[in-house]
C-alpha cells in the first residue's frame, strides 16, 4: 500500500514483471518476511507453482495454514528433521551430457562455497568434478555424493563404475591422470579428499537424504505441474552446514530444470516462482545466468536478505562480476526496509532522488522504499506500507489443513528410515 497525502493506493505488480525478479533487503525485525508471506499467499490462491527455501522454518510454518485445501495434492513439505521418513534429494541426477557437466560444475562450486578455496583447492576440485561425472554416467544404478569416498578408495568398485563411463574426458582422468598418479600422492590426497565428505555419510540425517540415488520428487515436474515445494531447512533443527547443502542442491536442481525448458514450446512453460530467504547462502556463480536468462524459462526469483556485506563475502562470481553486481544489474523490482548506514550509502543511489541515505536508515518497521518494474522499466521510487500478515484477512487460515498437508507429504514422498539406511549402507559400505 502506498500512502501519499492521505490517499491510499494499492500496489499491484504485473505478472510479466515478476520475471524480472524481486530483491528485498532489511534488518531483522523490519518486516521482510511480511512481504514474502503476502506474495506467497496470493500465489497459493491463484494456482501458481512455487518453491520457498526457508533457512529458519518459521516462514513456511506461518504460511502453511493459508494453502487452500483444494491444492493438497500440490504440496510437497520437505522437512529434513523428520528422520523417520527421509525424502531423497540427490544432487547427481543429469539426463544429458550437458546437464551432467552443469551439475558437476555447480556441485564443485557448492563445495568451494561451503569449505573455501583454501581447503577445497584445484586438485580436490578436479577429483570431485570427475568423481561426480563418473557416478552420473551410470544410468542404470545412478550415484550420489555419499558414494564419492568409495569411488576413490575401493579399487574394484572404481573399475566397475569407470567401465560404464562413455565421456572420453572422464575416462582419460581415470585411465591416464589417476593411473599415473604416484602412490605417495594418492596416500596424501585421497584421505584428505575423503575427510571432506565424511560428514555426508557419517551423519545419518544428511546421508539418508542426499544418499538416495533417486530424489523423492522431480523438480522439473514440480515446475511443469505447478507444485508448492516448501523447503523447511531450519538451521536450528538440522545445523548450518546441512541447511546450506540442501538449499544449494534444490536451487541447483531448479536451475537445471529451468534450462531444460529450452526443449519445450514457449507456450508450455508454466510460471514458477522461487522464494529464497537469506539467499546469499544458497547461490553459486550460476545465479548470474539464472537472473539474466530465467525470464525466458518462466522462472521468477524473490530474493531476501539482511545486509550487503553478506553479498560481498562471496566476492567474485565470474570474471569481475560480484554477487552484489549480479543482483543490482539484473533485478527489476527492489524493496528496501530499514538498513544500516553502510548499506544506505549504496542503496540510496537506487532510490534517488526520492529517498536519501537518512530516509533508509530511519525507515519505520513494515515500511519500505520501492522501485517497481512496470512493463520492463523501473518506476520512480515510492514508499510502501506492508500490512502485518497476522492482521491481513484476505485469505482464510486453516491450521488443521496445514497439519494434514505435512502428513500427506511425508507419506507420499518420504521413505521408511530403516529401508533407506540399509539401501545406502549396502551400496557404500
Amino acid at each position: 500500500m502506498n500512502v501519499y497525502r492521505g490517499e491510499k493506493r494499492r500496489i499491484n505488480m504485473n505478472n510479466e514483471d515478476r520475471f524480472r525478479h524481486f530483491y528485498i533487503i532489511g534488518q531483522t525485525g523490519t518486516g521482510k518476511s511480511s512481504i514474502l508471506q503476502l506474495m506467497a499467499r496470493q500465489d497459493f490462491h491463484s494456482g501458481k507453482g512455487l518453491c520457498i527455501v526457508d533457512p529458519h522454518g518459521s516462514l513456511i510454518e506461518d504460511l502453511m495454514p493459508y494453502i487452500p485445501r483444494e491444492r493438497a495434492n500440490d504440496v510437497i513439505y520437505f522437512n529434513p528433521s523428520d528422520m523417520e521418513r527421509p525424502m531423497g534429494l540427490n544432487l547427481l541426477e543429469g539426463k544429458s551430457p550437458e546437464e551432467r557437466d552443469l551439475i558437476a560444475l555447480d556441485a564443485m562450486n557448492m563445495m568451494v562455497k561451503m569449505f573455501g578455496e583454501e581447503i577445497f583447492g584445484p586438485r580436490i576440485q578436479d577429483y570431485f568434478r570427475n568423481g561426480c561425472l563418473t557416478l552420473m554416467e551410470d544410468e542404470e544404478e545412478g550415484g550420489a555424493i555419499t558414494d564419492l569416498v568409495k569411488l576413490f578408495t575401493d579399487d574394484e568398485w572404481q573399475k566397475y563404475k569407470v567401465s560404464k563411463v562413455k565421456n572420453p574426458i572422464v575416462r582419460s582422468f581415470w585411465e591416464k591422470q589417476m593411473a599415473n598418479t604416484g602412490q605417495r600422492e594418492k596416500q596424501e590426497m585421497i584421505p584428505y579428499f575423503a575427510a571432506k565428505f565424511g560428514q555426508f555419510y557419517t551423519n545419518t540425517l544428511i546421508r539418508n537424504i542426499v544418499g538416495q540415488t533417486k530424489s523423492a520428487f522431480d523438480i522439473a515436474d514440480c515446475m511443469n505441474t505447478g507444485k508448492i515445494l516448501l523447503m523447511n531447512l531450519s538451521k536450528g533443527l538440522i545445523g548450518d552446514i546441512n541447511s546450506q547443502l540442501l538449499g544449494l542442491i534444490v536451487v541447483n536442481k531448479i536451475q537445471v530444470a529451468a534450462m531444460r525448458r529450452q526443449r519445450m514450446d514457449t507456450k508450455e512453460r508454466r510460471d514458477f516462482f522461487l522464494y529464497i530467504d537469506e539467499f546469499q547462502n544458497f547461490v553459486t556463480p550460476s545465479i548470474e545466468s539464472i537472473l539474466s536468462e530465467a525470464r525466458k524459462y518462466r522462472l521468477g526469483l524473490i530474493l531476501a536478505h539482511q545486509y550487503l556485506d553478506q553479498l560481498e563475502k562471496d566476492s567474485k562470481l565470474s570474471g569481475n562480476v560480484s554477487l552484489k553486481g549480479a543482483i543490482f544489474g539484473n533485478i527489476g523490482t527492489m524493496m528496501f526496509y530499514k538498513i544500516g548506514p553502510q548499506d544506505a550509502e549504496v542503496c540510496a543511489k537506487e532510490m534517488a532522488p526520492v529517498f536519501s541515505e537518512q530516509d533508509l536508515v530511519n525507515m519505520d518497521a513494515f515500511k519500505g522504499a520501492m522501485k517497481l518494474s512496470i512493463d520492463g522499466q523501473p518506476s520512480r521510487p515510492f514508499s510502501i506500507d506492508v500490512p502485518r500478515p497476522w492482521t491481513d484477512t484476505t485469505y482464510p487460515k486453516d491450521p488443521q489443513a496445514a497439519e494434514a498437508f505435512k502428513q500427506l507429504s511425508r507419506l507420499t514422498y518420504g521413505r521408511q528410515r530403516d529401508f533407506v539406511s540399509r539401501e545406502i549402507l549396502r551400496r557404500i559400505g
